[in-house]
């Protein structure tokens, strides 16, 4: 039998995509950084191998005797001052792994894209909907992730590589340990420490689970050359952190911040950064990303695909049950994640 690699199971979506492949029986080899925490994959029975997504020969190795690749890699930083690490991880280093892949003769090479990568309008878009039209509001981040995409669908195109191209949404769950930066908003509502919300401020979100059933499934399933949205729906920021408020019984975020604040938070928060001569997780692009996205439709990924998600708040709950309940076990773990992409 034919094993199934995952690139970047070490991550919150690759951890999933990896422990789904596992349930179903499959034989996954996974490959990670020699710094990754493993804490998401010590109760797996996987092959691990150490490399990285820009050494060739490393990668070589990890795909010999596997027939699908889930590329599950991403450098989600939209904050940096210096944009070069985004466009190295999210653009150079995946074009070595195209390469490669090229070469390995494999079944399918299921990318992890994202839904920044679809344009923005008045109506509900689908992945025929074009072109992109918002990469300069979206700054360093978004171009690195629409210049990956067109990447991989390129090599479709010209070299025949299997490429199914997965545009995640927000994704909420379990296992969501640096956390990310949506995350990060579930847990403090969860814990009632969120006194308030950003009126007007919405995304299209899936849980964890669902994220990696849509992947495993384009492994199985998705047409090559394709993209497909990841996506269980659009949500209010107040509706999901209010049910992780309830899931805990905590008091739910009770003051409206006018939306308008955002820009000027950003702001402040890049003067911070200025001052401090470090990062700030609160930019002008950072705020702006917490609102500019269309409502997207997913009919496809159902059609094609077999996929079903989940409400999102079972997602919802898990995420903040999770948090909740890590908090106050957090001695049961030592380790700490690096705050890199998973790898």
């Amino acid at each position: 039998m034919a094993r199934k690699l995952v690139i970047g199971a070490s991550g919150f979506l690759g951890s999933h995509v990896t422990r789904r492949l596992v349930d179903r029986g499959a034989q996954v080899r996974v490959m990670v950084r020699e710094s990754s925490s493993l804490r998401a994959l010590q109760d797996l029975d996987v092959e691990i191998v150490t490399g990285s997504i820009e050494d060739a020969q490393s990668l070589r190795a990890a795909m010999q005797g596997c027939d699908i690749v889930y590329y599950c890699v991403v450098d989600a930083r939209p904050w940096l001052r210096d944009p070069a690490p985004l466009f190295h991880t999210n653009v150079t280093s995946l074009n070595t792994v195209l390469e490669v892949a090229v070469e390995a003769g494999l079944r399918r090479f299921v990318f992890t894209s994202s839904v920044a990568t679809l344009p923005i309008g008045a109506d509900v878009l689908d992945e025929t909907t074009g072109p992109h039209n918002w990469a300069r509001a979206g700054g360093a981040y978004v171009q690195s992730r629409v210049q990956a995409e067109e990447l991989v669908l390129r090599y479709a195109r010209e070299r025949g590589l299997p490429v199914v191209a997965m545009c995640v949404a927000n994704t909420y769950g379990d296992g969501d340990y640096l956390p990310t930066p949506h995350g990060a908003f579930i847990a403090m509502a969860a814990r009632g420490k969120l006194p308030c919300y950003v009126r007007g401020v919405g995304a299209e979100v899936v849980g964890i689970r669902d994220a990696a059933e849509a992947l495993v499934l384009a492994g199985e399933r998705g047409r090559v050359g394709e993209r497909y949205i990841v996506s269980a729906g659009f949500r209010s920021t107040r509706d999901l952190l209010e049910i992780a408020a309830s899931v805990t019984g905590a008091a739910p975020p009770k003051y409206g911040i006018p939306r308008a604040v955002l820009p000027v938070a950003g702001i402040l928060g890049e003067l911070v950064a200025r001052v401090r001569g470090r990062d700030s997780r609160i930019t002008r692009v950072t705020m702006r990303l917490m609102h500019i996205m269309t409502p997207l439709d997913h009919r496809k990924a159902e059609r094609e695909l077999g996929w079903r998600p989940r409400p999102i708040e079972e997602a919802i709950r898990d995420a903040a049950l999770f948090f909740t309940t890590r908090r106050r076990g957090r001695d049961s773990s030592a380790e700490t994640p690096p705050r890199r992409p998973a790898i």
